[in-house]
């Protein structure tokens, strides 16, 4: 029986055993089947994670590239937007105009201008300097006032560049022409006149080709040696300042620019000769003639009041000047000189016969420099000074270039130019003040008979001058005293004035202003002393500028 029991016992361990082997692979198989599941589970995860990242990724980028857009948008709409802001200016208020490549910019100003002269002179808003009349003289007993528009001007500026070259030119008008029938009664029917027009060919290698009506390479520029620079004296009157030296005529420039610091130029230009022909000088010799109606000039020479204005010289050649000017950083500076000759045909056999007949040449020329700096960004000194033989007609004033000899040859005048401007210049406001003076040298011959003959005689009868003599007929014919021969010495003149600007912006500009002239002509003592006559003259001017 035990052993009975024990084998049962035996059997229940063995069965025990059994199933606990079986319970132990069940549980290992569902361990195997947990960790697989886990195994499994944990790819998922790592593969959810990894998409996780993935697509937050992919959000991020989607999120950048949707700010860049917004951003790109916000800028693309800012630029269009400005674009249209500025082709709407561009076509409601341009600038310039184009055609065929071209840029063509207009400019200029409207004027309203008034003179006052203590001595009349019957001139518009240009003076003539050398023509101020003595006191004694009809005129230099009455004051004038005349107001005017016809200083207006209008300017158009051609431009085209090419490769290596920049193409164009240059038109400048007012109205100080005078017609036939130009008056100041109701009408006042005056006509266009060119100022400038000329052509011109800019290279990138620095040499600049200028040929047409323009002003002189005499005239002091601001800017190198460009055209349309030109440092003019700041003021109303349309004749500038005394002492002021230039000229608008023909001219055919060559410049060079070196380095921005240094130019060089050459300009071919108009001759001319102002001519002081006193009752005492020869008749044996002709220089020139009035105008031909038929070849273009003005013939009004027959009258005498347009004598002066309407003579041409036979010139034999073009006036050459030469120029450098300088930029060292600090103004602007320049020196220059002209060259050319006068020629008139001699009669030595007159009045008897044209016998032996011959031609007579003279050089004449000068020297010139100018200097131009600026003072804490505001204030500008201009120096100009120009000296030479023949050189009259380049000054404000113009005074005589050449007397005659007894022989009938020519004799170039010595003669001095000078000006000193004074600038300041404020946002609104412009304060400006210019004294300048011309001075021209005497030249005296002794003819067969003794008596002497050419510019500035010592001998003229100036004994009349502080006399008052009796007007023609008509009412329109005042008289100079009758024994009054004086020659002009020097005219000196001082100038103050200012412009208000109260406009200055994309619609233009608008200033008015006042000037004050202080004028003085000396002359050369003769018979009777050396009288001198002085004029004050107060201008105004009201403007609108084209922007």
């Amino acid at each position: 029986q035990l052993i009975e029991q024990q084998q049962q016992q035996i059997n229940q361990l063995q069965q025990q055993a059994t199933e606990r082997d079986r319970a132990q692979q069940e549980t290992q198989q569902a361990a195997n089947r947990s960790l697989q599941q886990a195994r499994g589970a944990a790819s998922t995860a790592d593969a959810a994670n990894a998409a996780a990242v993935q697509a937050k990724e992919s959000v991020d980028s989607v999120n950048s590239q949707v700010s860049d857009l917004k951003a790109n948008s916000t800028s693309l709409m800012s630029s269009i937007q400005e674009d249209q802001k500025k082709y709407n200016e561009a076509i409601e208020s341009p600038l310039s105009w184009h055609y065929k490549g071209m840029t063509i910019t207009p400019g200029g100003f409207l004027e309203a201008a008034t003179t006052w002269r203590q001595r009349a002179m019957a001139s518009d808003v240009d003076t003539p300097f050398n023509s101020i009349p003595f006191t004694n003289a009809d005129a230099g007993r009455l004051t004038e006032f005349y107001g005017t528009g016809r200083q207006s001007r209008l300017t158009f500026l051609a431009e085209g560049k090419l490769a290596k070259v920049k193409i164009g030119g240059y038109y400048e008008m007012d109205w100080l022409g005078v017609g036939v029938s130009s008056n100041n009664n109701q009408s006042n029917s005056y006509v266009n006149r060119q100022r400038q027009l000329f052509a011109q060919v800019a290279f990138n290698s620095g040499w600049t080709i200028t040929g047409g009506q323009m002003w002189s390479l005499v005239t002091e520029t601001k800017k190198a040696l460009d055209n349309r620079t030109e440092a003019l004296p700041s003021g109303i009157d349309a004749q500038y300042a005394v002492g002021f030296s230039w000229a608008r005529q023909y001219g055919l420039r060559v410049t060079k620019n070196i380095n921005n610091k240094v130019w060089l130029g050459l300009s071919m230009e108009n001759p001319q000769a102002t001519f002081s022909n006193p009752s005492n000088s020869p008749n044996n010799f002709v220089i020139g003639n009035f105008g031909n109606n038929g070849g273009l000039y003005n013939g009004g020479g027959a009258a005498p009041a347009g004598a002066a204005l309407a003579t041409y010289a036979f010139s034999p050649m073009p006036d050459f000047v030469f120029k450098a000017a300088f930029e060292p950083g600090f103004g602007h500076y320049e020196i220059f000189g002209i060259v050319s000759q006068f020629r008139d045909r001699i009669y030595p056999n007159a009045p008897v016969n044209a016998s032996g007949a011959f031609n007579d040449s003279r050089t004449i020329g000068g020297f010139g420099a100018n200097a131009r700096v600026t003072l804490a960004k505001k204030f500008d000194v201009g120096v100009h000074g120009l000296v030479g033989d023949g050189i009259g007609r380049y000054g404000s004033a113009g005074l005589p270039d050449a007397t005659a000899r007894p022989d009938g040859t020519l004799a170039p005048l010595h003669s001095y130019q000078g000006l000193l401007t004074l600038e300041l210049h404020e946002k609104k406001w412009d304060i400006y003040g210019n004294g300048g003076g011309e001075y021209v040298a005497r030249a005296i011959y002794l003819n067969g008979a003794g008596a002497q003959v050419g510019y500035g005689s010592t001998t003229n009868n100036n004994s009349g001058c502080g006399t008052e003599v009796l007007p023609g007929t008509g009412g329109f014919s005042p008289n100079n005293p009758s024994a009054c021969t004086a020659n002009t010495r020097a005219v000196f003149e001082g100038t103050f004035g200012f412009w208000f600007k109260p406009y200055i912006g994309t619609k233009g500009r608008v200033q008015f202003g006042p000037q004050y002239e202080y004028l003085v002509r000396n002359t050369w003592r003769g018979l009777g002393g050396d009288p001198n006559a002085i004029n004050n003259v107060v201008m105004t001017s009201f403007r609108y500028y084209l922007p």
